[in-house]
């Protein structure tokens, strides 16, 4: 049956952007250019209402990329991501006011807290797949929550106040606009991680788990570890989010970290687009800025923007930018082997030539396979 396939027919599944607009949005520099409309942002509002507001969003983004490494690249749904940026909120708190140290070198401790967490939580319940994972995620961010309410050392309901705020090279960056730009600097680097990550090999391993997860694991990935990979990374990402939140606010409580705000940052995950690193910073941003817009709107603004939401999910439910899988081929080059040998899928020899079919009549991938092995 073999020999009456012509393989150099064959459609391509993956392939570059077809439309100048889909190419624009593949563009490399839309993340420069989203970084210096940060940059630019103080000098055309600098008050302090709207620099609080632009910082908030900021740190929702590094939330969300973080999530977006659970969610979006690994598939494993998390209700209670909110827990980790308690963690490491509380622990920044606790560790500068008991040390009476500059709230970045408690970042060891933020750290060293989030991976414990994330292997307390992520060590016994990944196993667990789809809605059952969903509801023991949900379950450690109330326990979290609801420790942090009892225990004295959080300061319980009342939660911690007076903590100091960012000093770099002796440098005191707690005023508005100083703490922005740092602010900028920190989650653009994290961003930038969170992206190249998802364009790893542990990357494409997340990837495998998430679209079948017993294939995955018949094709040789540990799907446990690659799991747990992807909890504990979240989990710095959002104990980052939390040592800047509380530097932001200086105050931190329980109450700041509900289940409300892990359903908005997984909503900004979803509405940007699930595996996207673009798509999750515009969700980000708009989820944390549109309830601030619709402000004049009073109580009327909920509505508005769950309307808009319901909306979204019906018109888009793939989310404002979703995910495209690319991998561009290497051209040909003169000096390439003709081909004849194993290692490839058309039977040459030449590295990085991924998704290339047999141009030959007759000769399949596993035919090939078997003429190099024999």
């Amino acid at each position: 049956m073999s020999e009456n396939v012509d393989s150099s027919t064959a459609p391509r599944l993956i392939g570059k952007p077809a439309s100048a607009v889909s190419r624009l949005f593949e563009s490399k520099q839309l993340g420069w250019a989203a970084f210096a409309i940060a940059v630019v942002f103080p000098f055309l509002i600098a008050n302090n209402y709207a620099m609080n507001i632009a910082t908030t969003a900021v740190i929702f983004v590094l939330l969300a990329s973080g999530l977006n490494m659970v969610v979006g690249y690994c598939g494993l749904l998390d209700l209670g991501y909110i827990a980790f940026m308690a963690v490491g909120a509380y622990t920044a708190g606790i560790v500068s006011k008991a040390f009476e140290l500059p709230i970045l070198y408690t970042i060891p401790a933020v750290i060293i807290m989030c991976i414990l967490s994330g292997l307390v939580i992520g060590g016994p319940t990944l196993r667990l797949r789809s809605d059952y994972l969903a509801i023991v995620t949900l379950g450690f961010g109330e326990i979290i929550r609801l420790t942090a309410n009892n225990l004295d050392i959080t300061g319980g309901p009342s939660g911690i106040y007076g903590i100091p705020g960012i000093q770099l090279f002796g440098l005191d960056l707690s005023a508005p606009v100083p703490f922005y730009y740092f602010c900028v600097v920190v989650v653009s680097l994290l961003v930038l991680g969170s992206a190249r990550l998802g364009k790893s090999r542990l990357g494409r391993a997340w990837r495998f788990v998430r679209e079948d997860e017993d294939a995955a694991e018949a094709m040789g990935i540990h799907t446990y570890k690659v799991k747990l990979a992807a909890y504990i990374f979240g989990a710095v990402w959002g104990g980052f989010g939390g040592l800047l939140f509380a530097a932001h606010l200086s105050a931190i409580s329980p109450q700041s970290f509900v289940f409300l705000q892990s359903a908005l940052v997984l909503m900004a995950v979803v509405l940007g687009g699930m595996g996207n690193t673009r798509g999750v910073v515009v969700g980000a941003v708009v989820i944390s800025l549109m309830p601030e817009l619709l402000r004049d709107m009073g109580n009327l603004r909920y509505v508005i923007f769950g309307v808009v939401l319901v909306a979204m999910m019906v018109l888009r439910p793939q989310g404002f930018w979703p995910a495209r899988a690319y991998e561009p081929e290497r051209p040909v080059h003169d000096n390439d082997p003709p081909g004849g040998g194993p290692g490839r899928p058309d039977g040459g020899t030449r590295p990085g030539a991924r998704g290339r079919r047999s141009r030959g009549a007759g000769a399949t991938g596993a035919d090939s396979a078997k003429g190099g092995a024999a």
